[in-house]
Order: structure tokens, then C-alpha cells, then sequence
């Protein structure tokens, strides 16, 4: 599914695309509704970045057993592993 979002809406609340995709994946990320390794693709970043962006923003880093195997899944989809 892709997401269309105006420029207008961009302008309006002053942010680039790569910002808004940034926000969208901590934010997701914080619900836990995405693990690091989802959250930090859509950022666009890499995972050690997106922890740093995470920490600046005191976002602790929940990583158990169950996301770790989810992340090794998500790296074996993208051909990263």
C-alpha cells in the first residue's frame, strides 16, 4: 500500500519527507507496533542510527527475543542477511 501526502501538508507543517517518515517510525515504534529494524527502514535509517534518534528523544529501546527473531525475519526480506 502506498500513502499519498500532499505537499501542502508537508509545507503546513513544515517538515521534508524524510522528516515526516522519521516521525512516523519512532512514533510507531514507541506504540510498539514496529519493531527497530521496521521502524528504522522507514526512517529511512540504519538501526544504529534510528537508536540514536530514539535516545535523543528518550525512546527506550524495548528489544526482546520475539522482536530480535522479527528483525532477523525483516533483514532476511530485504536481502540485508
Amino acid at each position: 500500500m502506498s500513502v499519498m501526502i500532499a505537499d501542502e501538508v508537508l509545507l503546513a507543517a513544515r517538515m521534508s519527507e524524510e522528516e515526516l517518515r522519521q516521525e512516523i517510525g519512532v512514533m510507531l515504534f514507541a506504540r510498539e507496533r514496529f519493531t527497530l529494524a521496521q521502524a528504522a527502514r522507514l526512517a529511512g535509517q540504519d538501526i544504529g542510527r534510528f537508536q540514536h534518534l530514539l535516545a535523543s528523544r528518550d525512546i527506550p529501546v524495548h528489544y526482546d527475543v520475539p522482536e530480535f527473531e522479527a528483525d532477523l525475519r525483516t533483514l532476511r526480506e530485504v536481502g540485508r542477511l
